[in-house]
């Protein structure tokens, strides 16, 4: 088994290539800076090789393997399409995956400054997304249900993280109104499922891209409307729900409790950062306050 202490170098990811996609091989390749569970490493211009690093399960590759070509399509912002399959080895034994490479800055190393744009695009895209999904699509997984079963997991964050200025009462009410609110009544659609400032690309001082579907699932879209709060700046989730256009004061209620849980988890990993401990993102803590003053405010 691979664990995080081992190296996942240039050579490995070319002889990789080398055994199982020659003709990729003699790309240039430079490894991309982040990610815990998988590690990305460009692949010429226009591909990414996503190695597992912590990541044990498989599935999330696979699903993304399966559900991405399809989805791809439909959507108004690029994603990444998987295009060549990596098999376990003898020189790596977990899979791996070549992908296209979607251009931007990962907006936990950029900005967005055109705030009423990137709300509509952010919109356009959920919208998109957010389409009655078939039968045989992956079902939420026990941590992507109704906020009401995420209690446990809520608590949990919110008595690890040194909240500063904000009052845990104020937090954990807007966490109880999520919980108390009816549950979604719709069909099971498309939802990515883990939408925060890691996971979307910006350019040019909007949205430009989504990455990371191993999370993507068939049923609630408010997990990925409370992007509203967590991604676009003050005032952009008021101008988000009026373009998104299809969430009722149930689904709002719930995507804005579920934004306070990612807002603090952002916190928490910036704190673990703070403290040197694996795994901790210090960048991270600065946006989920940020995103976090917005779920208070109701921005």
């Amino acid at each position: 088994m691979i664990e995080h202490k081992t190296e996942i170098s240039e050579g490995l990811v070319r002889d990789l290539l080398r055994d199982q996609h020659p003709d990729l091989a003699a790309l240039p390749i430079r490894e991309v800076a982040g990610g815990w569970g998988n590690q990305m490493w460009r692949l010429g211009d226009e591909l990414a090789v996503r190695m597992q690093r912590m990541d044990t399960d498989p599935d999330p590759q696979l699903k993304e393997r399966r559900w991405l070509p399809m989805l791809a399509s439909g959507l108004p912002l690029p994603i990444p399409v998987p295009v060549r399959d990596g098999a376990p080895s003898e020189r790596f034994p977990k899979i791996w995956t070549v992908m296209t490479w979607v251009e931007g800055t990962p907006l936990d190393h950029g900005s967005i400054t055109r705030g009423d744009h990137a709300a509509d695009t952010l919109a356009a895209f959920l919208k998109a997304l957010h389409v009655e999904a078939p039968a045989e699509a992956p079902d939420a997984s026990d941590r992507r249900r109704h906020p009401k079963e995420c209690a446990e997991g809520f608590e949990r964050v919110l008595r690890a993280v040194d909240l500063g200025h904000f009052a845990q009462d104020d937090i954990r009410a807007v966490w109880d109104d999520a919980a108390a609110a009816p549950g979604w009544q719709g069909p099971r659609v498309w939802v990515h499922g883990d939408l925060h400032p890691a996971n979307v690309v910006v350019a040019e001082g909007t949205l430009t891209g989504v990455v990371d579907f191993g999370d993507v699932f068939a049923g609630d879209p408010a997990w990925d409307l409370a992007a509203a709060w967590v991604l676009l700046p003050a005032g952009g989730a008021s101008r988000f729900f009026d373009s998104y256009g299809q969430a009722d004061e149930a689904a709002v209620r719930r995507a804005r409790g579920l934004a306070a849980m990612k807002s603090l988890f952002l916190m928490l990993m910036g704190q673990n950062g703070d403290r040197g401990l694996p795994g901790g993102k210090p960048h991270w803590g600065p946006a989920g306050r940020s995103a976090l003053d917005r779920v208070m405010k109701g921005l």
